[in-house]
């Protein structure tokens, strides 16, 4: 049993896995899952511009706060009940959610050149990946950020607001500057709580699966953010 090993949160040995994943094909999955829907994001994204479908999509009357309160929605129920939904379910709304966003993302095709877009998605993924790989090796309890996390969303938030009646354009820079160390200690934190979601559900193969996919999301809103946050931050001169 596993109250019988005694194991270190943040010191796991994966050899104590009989029959199931070890630990790092257990991360391993859970990047995958967040790949698959960085691609499904993206690829649609790009087929919805180039096809010029996208400018029916959002001819349709408010159709991008029906598409932010649908993702909004996803998010809550993928959050919700985890215990009580299949591993099917939890994937299908995963995949739901990397559409929605993807329609989203398909306006940013239009606003900016598709050369500066790979090459800031090129350097969120070296910083993503660089911040995940010290999540999923440091010794150090990451958990203690949370508050200093939690507060940065905060400001960010009422940043973003705050836009909408005020003109904030002097302090752009700041405002990025900060969501883009928010969303790289994210990504330390969420890798992190990969290694304890699997120590925690460890013996429950299907909350195990469940968890991987719900933690594939944290980190691609992790990645997503972060990239929203470098484009505004280096891409602005290249708007058409």
């Amino acid at each position: 049993m596993m109250d019988e090993r005694n194991i270190s949160r943040y010191d796991f040995d994966s050899s104590y896995t009989q029959g199931m994943l070890t630990l790092n094909q257990y991360i391993s999955r859970t990047f995958g899952w967040m790949f698959v829907g960085l691609m499904i994001t993206f690829l649609l994204a790009a087929v919805l511009s180039i096809s010029g479908t996208v400018y029916y999509l959002f001819a349709i009357p408010y159709i991008l706060p029906i598409l932010l309160i649908a993702e909004v929605a996803v998010v809550l129920i993928m959050s919700a009940g985890i215990q009580k939904r299949s591993v099917g379910v939890t994937r299908v709304l995963f995949a739901v959610y990397s559409i929605l966003n993807g329609v989203v993302f398909s306006a940013y095709f239009l606003v900016y050149d598709v050369i500066n877009l790979i090459s800031i998605f090129g350097l969120t993924a070296l910083f993503f990946g660089a911040f995940a790989l010290y999540g999923r090796f440091t010794k150090v309890d990451l958990s203690k950020l949370r508050p200093l996390l939690i507060g940065g969303l905060i400001f960010l938030l009422i940043a973003g607001l705050l836009t909408l009646f005020i003109d904030l354009t002097t302090l752009e820079r700041v405002i990025c500057m900060v969501g883009i160390v928010v969303f790289l200690c994210f990504t330390a934190y969420d890798t992190q709580k990969i290694k304890a979601n699997y120590e925690f559900f460890y013996g429950d193969e299907v909350t195990l699966q469940k968890a991987s996919i719900y933690s594939a999301l944290q980190l691609y809103l992790d990645f997503i953010n972060l990239f929203l946050y470098l484009l505004r931050f280096l891409g602005r001169n290249s708007r058409r």
